[in-house]
């Protein structure tokens, strides 16, 4: 009586030959799969801190404007953002920071000494020194950036704070 259950040498060769050429595939397959997904499984940062140099480089009660570019990868896209905004520095230690983006349609707004406000050029939006709406149809006033003084140098985080209204 023969059992079934012994396999040709010609089978055996073949599953060995089939389980070595998957674990080949395996660690081949696999690292490059890793590569090609890396990119888009990586977390990206959304809050950043810039410093913008000397506190020195901004006179009191002078709004003074400053702009960056900050360039982020996430995945396979880059993209760059262009950041304006103004520093009013009140005294030695007390700072404001305020986004030069018009809360009204996104226009960007510029600081007139003549008449002592921020002025959007879209639809004639007004904003004081401190960004609080004066006149126009701006909703509420200008973002505000969080900013400290770290080591005579003007730190401020990203994103902007919205200010109510």
């Amino acid at each position: 009586m023969a059992h079934k259950t012994d396999i040709s040498r010609r089978d055996f060769i073949k599953s060995v030959a089939g389980f070595v050429g998957t674990l080949i595939g395996i660690g081949i397959g696999l690292p490059s799969i890793l590569y090609l997904l890396s990119p888009s499984l990586e977390k990206t940062q959304d809050d950043l801190i810039i410093d913008l140099g000397s506190l020195e480089r901004y006179p009191i009660g002078i709004p003074t404007r400053f702009e960056f570019t900050r360039t982020r990868v996430n995945g396979w896209e880059r993209t760059a953002t262009n950041y304006g905004l103004f520093v009013l520095r009140k005294s030695e230690s007390e700072v404001r920071v305020f986004s030069d983006i018009c809360t009204h349609l996104g226009c960007r707004v510029t600081w007139h000494p003549d008449q002592g406000h921020y002025i959007s050029p879209c639809h004639d939006g007004h904003f004081d020194m401190v960004g609080n709406v004066v006149s126009g149809p701006p909703p509420r006033p200008l973002d505000e950036f969080t900013a400290e003084i770290k080591n005579g140098n003007l730190i401020v985080s990203l994103p902007p704070v919205k200010r109510k209204g």
